[in-house]
């Protein structure tokens, strides 16, 4: 379905329905998904049991004539599927167009390559797991636009229950990401996050254990972008996050998502 946006035809949980059909059928064991596809809620039948090491969160900027955002004139098109990305990329330059782009990656950069998009916005993870990381002509960093939350990191979902896979799966899990990408979603769910509304998320943990948690909410026009940050010890990673929701809502979000509802 590529004629209409995400948020119109059921939003991320399509991205990982099918996969869960097959584990409730017993076709599969373990359903592996990007973290930032994933629902804040989970049906009761299924877990997650945590996330591998996180590859680059941030976004790429992908285009065959300009090197940045900054570089597009006014009136350029920018293709991008998410909201997130458009209220950023609008709030810092609000003289560009975003459009909707769909489809797999394959897709969407041939879509560029035909001249559709001036420049197109991605995760940068996605390019470089595939090998395509020649096709980023600047990463974007977090302090300009922040990520989905959990981008680049890979969740591993299961039948709940199954504790002999859960042992199995241990290997696999990487603590840090986990605790980084649960803060995060953990912003979003307080929120009542969906793909109605653009919201982002992104934590990191300093040497010394302390974990700084960035959020934030905005207008898909990019006319409001309300944002927090708020440290604590990576252990408190719930009460960090609801810091940071509170400082939202005390900034009016709830309004805002309301808003957008």
């Amino acid at each position: 379905i590529l004629d209409r946006s995400l948020s119109k035809i059921g939003g991320k949980g399509l991205f990982i329905k099918e996969l869960e059909v097959a584990l409730l059928e017993g076709r599969a064991d373990l359903a592996v998904h990007s973290g930032k596809d994933i629902p804040m809620e989970l049906d009761a039948d299924f877990e997650l049991v945590g996330f591998m090491a996180r590859e680059d969160p941030r976004d790429a900027f992908v285009s065959n004539h300009y090197s940045s955002l900054a570089q597009l004139p006014a009136g350029a098109v920018v293709g991008s599927s998410s909201l997130r990305r458009q209220a950023q990329i609008l709030a810092r330059y609000p003289h560009l167009v975003v459009q909707p782009l769909r489809g797999n990656l394959d897709t969407r950069l041939r879509k560029l390559d035909n001249g559709e998009y001036a420049a197109i916005v991605l995760a940068a993870a996605g390019l470089k797991r595939l090998g395509l990381t020649q096709r980023i002509r600047a990463v974007i960093e977090v302090t300009d636009m922040l990520p989905a939350v959990a981008q680049g990191a890979l969740g591993l979902e299961i039948m709940a229950g199954r504790d002999d896979l859960k042992a199995i799966l241990q290997p696999l899990i990487d603590p840090s990401t986990t605790l980084i990408a649960s803060a995060e979603r953990e912003v979003s769910r307080a929120l009542g996050g969906s793909c109605q509304v653009p919201i982002g998320g992104y934590a990191r943990i300093d040497d010394e254990g302390q974990m700084l948690l960035n959020g934030m909410v905005a207008t898909t026009d990019g006319q409001t972008v309300l944002q927090a940050s708020v440290s604590r010890p990576a252990s408190d990673w719930k009460a960090l996050a609801h810091e940071v929701v509170s400082s939202l809502k005390a900034q009016g979000a709830l309004s805002l998502l309301n808003q957008q509802a």
